[in-house]
């Protein structure tokens, strides 16, 4: 996806969604949509829409579900503990380095999570016993 929209589109993801920590991660979030993007088919073809759709959905619920597994939360505050809406956090966040460590590791869990879902994607959980 050579386009600088989706660039631009993830910006307000960072801390959350544009410093509201009680919103999931932006890597959680950037994610799911990436999922979308992935997995999207012309609306035409009913059947194979429907496929997408769940593939996409189920994607999007098993990579959060693994992602709070392996980190203890979803949302910004609950990930980093810290409040960008109080002055000086985000400063602190970055020169910290704050994201370095722990964001970057979120960042590459989703996208391992994504990549191992082209191989093994996740079966529709409506259709288990």
């Amino acid at each position: 996806m050579q386009n600088e929209d989706f660039l631009w589109a993830g910006i307000p993801f960072l801390s959350g969604i544009s410093g509201q920590q009680q919103a999931p991660c932006g890597a959680v979030t950037a994610a799911a949509i990436g999922l979308g993007l992935r997995h999207r088919c012309a609306m035409e073809d009913k059947s194979k829409t429907k496929r997408a759709r769940n593939l996409i959905r189920n994607s999007a619920a098993r990579m959060v579900e693994e992602f709070a597994q392996a980190f203890g939360d979803i949302t910004c505050k609950g990930l980093l503990g810290i409040d960008f809406s109080r002055p000086g956090e985000y400063k602190r966040f970055r020169d910290d380095g704050i994201w370095k460590d722990r964001c970057q590791r979120y960042v590459r869990f989703v996208i391992e999570k994504i990549y191992a879902f082209e191989t093994n994607p996740p079966g529709d959980p409506d259709l288990k016993a």
